[in-house]
């Protein structure tokens, strides 16, 4: 399980990134929302299967109720996962 969530937080990492570094500047600087539209669904997928794998391998992973609300709270800040696998991630 934790195998599905590393790759679902990197997913989610790099659709947040590209979300905010690409979508947004276009719809505001070029006012063209398609890449909104289109990254925003998926990325909307991959962040509550980010919150529910998280749930899942919680006790897995050992982590205390504040390690795994930091671990939710960094699928909301941009490089979040990818901290989060380096971190709190048992090999």
């Amino acid at each position: 399980m934790t195998l599905i969530f590393r790759i679902t937080a990197f997913l989610e990492g790099i659709s947040y990134l590209l979300l905010l570094g690409v979508g947004v500047p276009l719809k505001y600087l070029a006012n063209d929302d398609s890449w909104v539209k289109g990254l925003g669904m998926p990325h909307g997928i991959l962040f509550v299967g980010y919150l529910v794998f998280a749930l899942v391998i919680k006790d897995e992973q050992k982590w205390t109720t504040k390690e795994f609300l930091l671990v939710g709270l960094a699928s909301v800040v941009p490089f979040g996962t990818f901290w989060v696998e380096k971190k709190y991630l048992k090999k």
